[in-house]
């Protein structure tokens, strides 16, 4: 790793992280704020009268009846993994493929830093800086918890779900790190590295408002997060991390593999 590359990338890129942290602890505070234990079933009758396809496309079927259970419906199975995701297409865009694009990459490769340690130093950006932004917003969410609600969230249960959902944020980001590195220029980039993940996403959707069409589990990594299964012990982990690690680390490996050997028209 080159670490005065990285300083400059972070440089460049505090800002993108800035506003993402942001809205993930607005959404954290708003959601935590509007559980109410005390009325715990006239909120989940209130959520009854919504429409029903449209609360299962945003992953809100099911009931809460705690405070760990209504985070991981409200938060946890939609807008804790959305944002993340726009997160990792935006920067992996900008790490890679739109310095290709502009022709700066030109000047990098001119410093004397082989092609591998200035990709690396990129992917290992892509990865902390994403790692950062969650273990950030899980600290947030325990702050926030157990200032409104002392002594009510499940931390165990609570951290588990955090875990997969880094390690699902690190899968998605290795798919948007790998096409940029494929592609000279940064709309193919977007078009793959993002149009990918944002397909798997709305196959997601699909899969959550009907269940005519069990196949398309298969079709999107997003069917492997659960988290209600996750914080109620339902669903069995080990699987789970060693598929969301095992594809982060083959796509950001093979990423750095291509572009150290690929030819770049900058």
């Amino acid at each position: 790793m080159n670490l005065a590359l990285f300083k400059a990338t972070a440089k460049s890129n505090w800002v993108i992280f800035v506003i993402f942290f942001a809205v993930l602890l607005m959404y954290m505070y708003t959601m935590i704020s509007m559980y109410d234990p005390e009325n715990i079933d006239a909120m989940n009758q209130l959520m009854e009268t919504m429409p029903q396809g449209m609360m299962d496309a945003f992953g809100y079927g099911g009931a809460a009846t705690s405070l760990i259970t209504f985070i991981a419906l409200y938060y946890y199975g939609f807008i804790a993994v959305m944002f993340p995701m726009i997160y990792c297409i935006i920067l992996a865009n900008r790490l890679v493929a739109a310095h290709v694009d502009r022709g700066s990459m030109a000047y990098l490769l001119a410093t004397p830093n082989t092609r591998v340690k200035i990709i690396t130093t990129q992917a290992l950006y892509m990865a902390l800086s994403l790692t950062v932004l969650l273990v950030l917003n899980t600290a947030a969410g325990l702050v926030i918890s157990e200032a409104v609600f002392p002594g009510d969230m499940d931390t165990t249960a609570f951290l588990k779900l955090n875990i997969v959902t880094i390690l699902l944020s690190l899968a998605i980001s290795s798919i948007c790190f790998f096409f940029s590195c494929i592609f000279n220029e940064a709309k193919y980039s977007l078009a793959l590295g993002g149009g990918i993940p944002i397909l798997f996403f709305i196959i997601n959707m699909l899969r959550n408002i009907s269940n005519n069409y069990p196949w398309l589990e298969y079709l999107t990594l997003y069917s492997l997060f659960n988290p209600q299964e996750i914080v109620t012990g339902e669903q069995s982990m080990v699987a789970v991390y060693l598929i969301f690690a095992g594809i982060a680390l083959a796509l950001y490996s093979g990423g750095i593999f291509i572009f150290s050997r690929r030819n770049l028209y900058i």
